[in-house]
């Protein structure tokens, strides 16, 4: 598949996840096995401590994760998370989130793909925050 008509497949689905734009989220990159979406850091989306909120750097590793898994998959199948394990490393705080995820192993029943969510400050640097590892199930178009 052309890297352009790979990058509409995926931008078009994830057009469609109300979420996503919530959280302003968009997609960096994509190639074949591999996604990096991007989020700002908002003030309405921390917790308590006013770091990002849990569920956000969850929410980027999970779609990182579905869409390098569909990156691989022909046109007219989608992915579904079946399981994810994640782990808060730091605390996230910066001005911008980085999920970036690679599949590990690819399947007819079974993907396995892992994130890791980099927060970038304004200087420029990144400190990993979050690692996630993802078992997703190709499936015909829902």
């Amino acid at each position: 598949m052309a890297h352009e008509e790979l990058q509409r497949r995926i931008e078009a689905s994830f057009a469609q996840q109300g979420l996503m734009r919530v959280i302003e989220a968009r997609i960096a990159e994509v190639r074949p096995g591999r996604c990096t979406i991007e989020a700002p850091f908002r003030k309405t989306l921390t917790q308590q401590h006013g770091f990002l909120h849990a569920g956000v750097l969850t929410t980027l590793a999970d779609n990182a994760c579905g869409y390098a898994s569909l990156s691989l998959l022909p046109a007219g199948q989608e992915v579904l998370t079946a399981e994810l394990k994640v782990n808060f490393l730091r605390p996230a705080r910066g001005v911008l989130a980085i999920a970036r995820a690679e599949v590990l192993k690819p399947g007819r029943t079974l993907t396995v793909a892992r994130a890791e969510v980099w927060m970038r400050s304004e200087d420029g640097t990144e400190t990993l925050c979050a690692a996630m590892q993802a078992t997703l199930v190709p499936s015909v178009a829902i």
